[in-house]
């Protein structure tokens, strides 16, 4: 998986391929697709969720450029393995899940490989986590129909944030919140789950 779906395809920041090469994906797959577990495609979990294909978490990963001191918080636990890799990277993650019975598991599987460093939250995440906030980088694990404010607002400066944005097919969007704005890039092509969410977003 490092070398063929990883590192051919542009992930060069060492520090996430090792975390790739650290954290178990087939610990957070169904054990009948444990043969799959290291294929480079997306696999269902659970009530019409998926753990997204590994590129795609390494490609977000990478774009969110984490720090061991950053405090990150991740839009859309899910199997828990974005969040699991984000643990091996940061001081701490901050995860949060609308469905209690993804939190549950996610949180279950991430204790139980030892990553002390993640904390997992039942709740609506297109608000983001304001008990929390700020924080270094902020990644979306769901393709939402805009940015939504609350994430900008909890944002430090200096902060990135990751997030596809469209109805369809995304864009993934990387947000840096600098003292003079903020700055965009945008990189196409990408499926995701939607967002749901009750916050107001900037569909500018």
């Amino acid at each position: 998986m490092l070398r063929e779906h990883l590192a051919k395809r542009g992930i060069i920041n060492l520090k996430v391929l090792s975390a790739f090469a650290e954290v178990p994906r087939e610990r957070f797959v169904s054990p009948k697709l444990c043969d799959l577990a290291y294929e480079d495609t997306p696999l269902e979990i659970r009530i019409g969720q998926t753990i997204s294909q590994p590129y795609t978490v390494a490609f977000m990963t990478q774009l969110l450029d984490p720090k061991p001191s950053d405090l990150v918080l991740e839009v859309g636990t899910g199997s828990g393995y974005q969040a699991a890799i984000l643990s091996r990277l940061v001081r701490r993650v901050y995860t949060i899940e609308r469905f209690s019975i993804l939190a549950k598991k996610a949180q279950k599987v991430i204790e139980g490989l030892g990553y002390r460093n993640v904390r997992v939250f039942v709740g609506d995440g297109s608000k983001g986590l304001p008990k929390e906030a700020p924080f270094d980088g902020i990644i979306v694990t769901a393709g939402a129909p805009g940015i939504p404010k609350p994430l900008i607002e909890q944002l430090k400066v200096g902060g990135r944030l990751v997030i596809p944005v469209g109805e369809v097919v995304q864009e993934m969007i990387k947000i840096s919140k600098t003292k003079e704005g903020l700055k965009r890039e945008s990189y196409p092509g990408f499926r995701f789950v939607p967002l749901v969410g009750k916050a107001e977003f900037d569909r500018g």
